[in-house]
């Protein structure tokens, strides 16, 4: 439509020329009629072209903005846990929104603009030749100097705008933090300091922007000065021949008016310039999270007899029973801190393995290596004696039941929350989920029963309930794999009492681990794994290692000496 749009607009001056050659000065009206009909023909053909191209435009900047997000939202969830370590949240909402969106408009409108731009002037460039080749060879004598001029900008502009978007993500990341952290800000008094913090991104990404703003403005006078100098080459040797009788005066107005026609598209180019360093920059972001490769990866044979994340072929996949054997695991941060070296480990279908240890000791990482939320630097985890990576990711994930130290629930209602965890499950198995971790008692208790508003990340709920809902989850599942990270930790003794009994059930059967901090909820497990410096300290059942008297006794003895004199106090 705008290479249409942009030869048409190159046929007016032309027709002008014809009507002042052949009815100004002939002074007469003899074929005014059919002439007439041609120019409103070309004014109509106009017009479609116009809107045409206005509603193809729309369209393609919504779709191109939709097309982005959705691979940019499907390239998130095949990313590794690993990914998200070291990306703010603001970070990656900064690029799925503001960058898609400027990247669309600037497509869909500004690239466009070009298309009518260059055909415009590629066709006004054939017109003024065919009218005079010497007369237009002067006036486009300026355009080598706008293309040197460009070339300088773009740089300048293009570095400039790499700037602005990436404050604008930082300012993305303050406002996400500031909102999330809303009761800490408060209970710490950091209004003030929040505002000064804040205010120093703002200032930065005013001055950049600012800067930005000032290097496009050279710009733009530059090349309107040049345009301007073109135009006044072609009036002065154009109405020399006039003069001198070598062209006709029709032929000197249509000269005017193509080089006003020429140079307006290098007005609007220069103007389209600037924003397409804009968005060259926010492409860049754009795609350097599309082009992400992710650490974890299926090898094609897999992902052929298995299928991948987004397009399982669950048919193919064997049972899970579930033993598990770590043999010879090393693992080592992309900071290259080690945090487990020639670990080994073998687990029994259906055997419930506690981990307790330090802070920094190695135990989420050996729960998130079988989760195969990360994969070993070096040896094997092995499912049901199948090295797991000769199996798609989902094999574990789709089988597995997680529940969190800080459950997160999403928007909507108790009902929705659990079914999260099986979109196939049925009312009745989301009662009987709730009911086994005894969970359904106090949701009939509130006003709508299964049907109440969580409220956004469940904060109308006390973290006892969410950690509940997140049992029955996790339940509704039926996983023959589970982990509890900490699920009992931040919680009141009472509803300890309740989740111990919900965990002692739902863990029945199934090959399980479990991070405890409150050692008091792991008495039950088959075995208690004491990890240090990545290593196996001490292992056994709780009796075995009372009897011992070493690392696991002494924080046993400490933690309920502790928690016997909160209670006399509390009394």
């Amino acid at each position: 439509m705008m290479i249409a749009l942009g030869i048409l607009d190159s046929i007016f001056p032309l027709l002008t020329k014809y009507a002042i050659d052949n009815f100004v000065e002939k002074n007469t009206i003899a074929g005014i009629k059919t002439f007439s009909i041609v120019y409103l023909a070309a004014v109509i053909a106009l017009a479609l072209t116009v809107y045409l191209f206005i509603s193809k435009a729309g369209e393609l900047e919504m779709q191109m903005a939709y097309d982005i997000r959705k691979m940019g939202f499907e390239k998130l969830q095949l990313l590794p846990l690993s990914y998200y370590d070291d990306k703010a949240v603001g970070w990656l909402m900064s690029r799925m929104t503001s960058d898609i969106s400027r990247l669309s408009e600037t497509i869909s409108w500004s690239l466009v603009d070009l298309a009518w731009g260059f055909s415009m002037m590629i066709a006004v460039t054939i017109a003024m030749v065919r009218l005079n080749a010497k007369l237009a060879l002067i006036t486009l004598s300026v355009v080598p100097l706008i293309a040197i001029v460009s070339f300088y900008f773009q740089k300048k502009i293009l570095q400039a705008q790499r700037g602005v978007r990436k404050i604008n993500s930082k300012i993305t990341a303050a406002y996400n933090e500031d909102i999330q952290g809303a009761k800490t800000t408060k209970t710490l008094v950091r209004e003030e300091i929040n505002l000064e913090e804040f205010q120093d991104i703002t200032t930065s990404m005013r001055d950049k922007s600012i800067n930005a703003t000032i290097i496009s403005s050279i710009y733009l006078p530059i090349v309107l000065t040049l345009g301007s100098v073109g135009t006044a080459l072609a009036l002065s040797n154009g109405g020399k021949s006039v003069m001198l009788n070598a062209i006709s005066y029709g032929t000197l107005f249509a000269f005017i008016s193509y080089t006003t026609q020429f140079f307006e598209p290098i007005r609007q180019i220069a103007v389209i310039f600037a924003e397409l360093q804009a968005a060259q920059a926010s492409a860049e972001r754009v795609f350097s999270l599309l082009n992400e490769v992710p650490e974890i990866i299926d090898r094609d044979e897999v992902v052929e007899k298995y299928g991948d994340l987004l397009n399982p072929k669950k048919e193919n996949w064997p049972d899970i029973k579930g033993s598990i054997e770590f043999r010879n695991v090393s693992f080592s941060y992309k900071t290259g801190e080690t945090i487990l070296e020639n670990f080994n480990l073998k687990i029994q279908p259906g055997e419930t393995i506690a981990l307790v240890g330090e802070t920094g000791s190695g135990k989420s990482t050996i729960v998130n290596l079988f989760c195969r939320f990360y994969e070993p630097t070096s040896g094997e985890i092995l499912i049901d004696g199948i090295n797991y990576k000769d199996m798609p990711q989902n094999w574990i994930h789709e089988n597995l039941g997680y529940v969190l130290q800080s459950p997160h629930l999403f928007s909507g209602t108790i009902k929705d929350n659990i079914r999260y965890g099986n979109l196939n499950a049925t009312d009745e198995d989301v009662i009987q989920a709730s009911k086994l971790v005894d969970a359904h008692d106090f949701i009939m208790e509130t006003e709508k029963g299964y049907e109440m508003e969580v409220g956004e990340g469940g904060g109308l709920l006390s973290t006892g309930q969410k950690q509940l809902i997140s049992f029955a989850r996790a339940i509704v599942r039926n996983p023959r794999l589970f982990v509890l990270d900490e699920a009992t930790s931040s919680i009141d003794t009472e509803t300890e009492k309740i989740i111990q009994d919900a965990i002692n059930k739902v863990l029945d059967g199934r090959t399980s681990f479990v991070i405890a901090h409150r050692l008091s909820t792991i008495r039950n497990a088959d075995r208690i794994l004491v990890i240090r410096d990545g290593k196996i300290e001490e292992m056994g059942n709780h009796k075995e290692l009372i009897k011992k008297k070493g690392y696991y006794y002494n924080l046993y003895t400490n933690q309920f000496i502790e928690e016997k004199s909160l209670d006399v106090l509390s009394q």
